[in-house]
């Protein structure tokens, strides 16, 4: 049989080409032609001849017969030579506008599941989610209309994403881009591994999650017990060759039938919220929904609700929360605190995701950590819901959207995921210490506890440049009398910190040399403490950690009377520093500043250096 070239009839993503079937492959196309859409998840972004070329080597690696010739595997071979990285934010080449009839679609559509008493599997529980009132959170901030949450973690693996790693499986088996036995590798924030992972387990695969090292160690252990093989990254840009986009690109190529799925380009990202999540709210609403508030990961939740409710309730408010220090938000003015640590895991990025249609939202809203946490445990302990932070981030923006709603008018909030993989941050009082979000949290305070950072007698700090050396690095440290040196970018983004010790095991490990810059060895996960913060809050952190940074905010304007805020490094402060400014004190100074009741006055000036 010779090579088969289809290209699709109807997709204008393909420049709207006939198809062209060889007279030997007759009853490929036939199979293949009403699934041939979606053979473009693979190939969303190239040009038309490239698209063309890829569309038919996709097309033609289907009908090969996979062959071993002097032990190597010849398909996986041409794969691999001709594979070509895409990077995650391309713009769309989608072709939906509001108002086009569903036929002229290029994909294919699934309708709502049917519930059965008894399930074949557990991917049967994915979707048909509640729908569930919110009674005393509204009330409390004078809401007017109707606030429903869209409790997610209701999914079979626990979060949205469950609906999407399901549908981007499926709408690839369909295509017969990939069989069980395969390998999938994502590069996710956790949950759409966690669905991926759930799916493969059912279905056979092996799956490969790439991970940054910020996300939650109960999503770590999850994907453990799911049979998943982990592979952590640092923290950093999505186009850094040791992202966890990267990471997983460089993966794909080196491991023989892997695969991909690509939650940022799949057009089944947002397709499975068109189809199923955007139905069921119309459905339990009974068509009557006039505003919707959800958080921007990938931006497939946001965009497939959108654009169906654009559809069918064009009155319908689509209201999109984007964290600080992300950039995803409309207007980019909006999008100011940069360097803003965001430890809400899953919503915010620092590249706008091919997937996310950005014309389907009304209005943009920026969340922050503090009031997403703390909306998150107020959703816990008041309406009973055991959701994750960035439930808390929906949440806390739409009691402020809903204000311009009526008596008689619904607003759902998308609730993504549960608490189940936070149970070692926001749920406990002392990791939301250490990382300022909860004040006063031990309720009987020594006098120093209420003492803001600012009054340490703290060195000024020595700062290095990404681009200096180890061996430079070293010298430095010694000749100034340092132990450690916080790594500061030109823009005074706070890229890490090095010490000797962090620079010797990276040596002793191979990974690398006296000649590389500093960049390759520094610690990324370290604390940061505000100058204004209590060093009660000092205390919690210098409990797991060695040293803490000290920063303090800045507001920078520029010409047009814009501005940024700028987070500038104050010092380095450790235990050590802590122990000596409450030893310094004798009980006439403690006296001074302390009340009756052992707390502390408001007066703090009085403690002198």
């Amino acid at each position: 049989m010779r090579p088969l070239a289809l290209l699709c009839p109807t997709c204008p993503q393909f420049g709207g080409h006939k198809d062209i079937r060889d007279t030997g492959a007759a009853q490929w196309s036939q199979i293949l032609i009403s699934q041939a859409c979606s053979i473009w998840t693979e190939h969303l972004e190239e040009s038309p001849g490239e698209l063309k070329m890829a569309f038919v080597s996709t097309l033609n690696r289907k009908i090969k017969s996979s062959h071993l010739q002097n032990g190597i595997d010849m398909e996986n071979q041409e794969t691999k030579t001709n594979y070509k990285w895409l990077p995650p934010n391309l713009p769309s080449k989608c072709t939906w506008k509001p108002g086009k009839p569903i036929s002229d679609s290029p994909h294919s559509h699934v309708p709502l599941p049917e519930e059965t008493n008894i399930l074949p599997n557990i991917l049967k529980k994915v979707g048909r989610t509640p729908l569930v009132r919110i009674n005393k959170i509204g009330k409390a901030y004078g809401l007017k209309c109707e606030l429903l949450a869209k409790c997610e973690y209701f999914n079979a693996g626990g979060s949205v994403k469950d609906r999407i790693a399901l549908r981007m499986v499926e709408d690839a088996e369909r295509a017969g881009l990939i069989k069980p036995g395969d390998t999938l590798i994502e590069p996710t924030s956790g949950n759409t591994g966690i669905g991926l992972a759930l799916v493969a387990a059912v279905k056979g695969y092996r799956c490969i999650i790439v991970l940054p090292e910020k996300m939650s160690m109960e999503k770590v252990d999850i994907l453990r017990a799911l049979g998943c093989e982990i592979v952590r990254t640092p923290a950093t840009k999505f186009d850094s060759p040791e992202s966890n986009v990267s990471v997983a690109r460089r993966l794909r190529y080196e491991i023989p039938n892997s695969h991909i799925l690509d939650q940022y380009r799949n057009p089944g990202n947002p397709m499975a919220h068109y189809d199923t999540t955007a139905e069921e709210i119309l459905e339990q609403c009974e068509g009557k929904v006039h505003m919707v508030v959800g958080g921007a990961g990938t931006g497939g939740t946001i965009t497939g609700i959108g654009r169906k409710l654009k559809e069918k309730c064009p009155e319908c408010k689509i209201v999109c929360v984007d964290p600080e220090g992300s950039i995803v938000a409309l207007p980019s003015e909006l999008n100011t605190a940069e360097d803003a640590t965001m430890e809400v895991e899953g919503i915010g990025h620092d590249f706008i995701p091919t997937v996310l249609d950005r014309s389907v939202v009304d209005l943009w809203c920026k969340s922050n950590d503090t009031d997403s946490f703390l909306m998150a445990r107020r959703l816990i302990r008041e309406e009973g819901l055991l959701c994750g932070g960035s439930s808390g981030s929906a949440m806390s923006i739409a009691v402020k959207a809903a204000r311009t709603l009526t008596e008689g008018q619904r607003c759902v909030v998308i609730l993504p995921d549960s608490v189940r993989n936070y149970m070692s941050k926001f749920l406990n009082d002392r990791w939301m210490g250490k990382n300022g979000f909860l004040k006063n949290v031990q309720e009987h305070k020594p006098w120093w506890w209420n003492v803001k950072v600012q009054k340490l007698n703290l060195s000024a700090p020595l700062l290095l440049v990404p681009e200096v050396n180890c061996q430079k690095a070293i010298q430095i440290l010694k000749e100034k009398g340092y132990a450690q040196a916080p790594v500061v970018a030109e823009s005074g983004h706070i890229l890490g910190l090095v010490t000797p010790s962090n620079i010797l095991s990276s040596m002793l490990a191979g990974n690398a040399q006296f000649s590389d810059p500093v960049i390759k060895v520094i610690n990324d996960q370290f604390s940061k403490i505000s100058l204004d913060d209590n060093l009660g809050n000092l205390s919690n952190i210098l409990e797991n950690d060695h040293f803490a940074i000290v920063v303090h905010d800045q507001m920078q304007y520029i010409g047009d009377g814009s501005y940024a805020k700028k987070q500038m490094v104050f010092g380095v402060v450790t235990a050590l520093d802590l122990l000596n400014f409450i030893t310094r004190k004798d009980k006439s100074q403690q006296q001074k500043v302390a009340s009756p009741g052992g707390s502390i006055t408001s007066d703090e000036s009085e403690i002198s250096h």
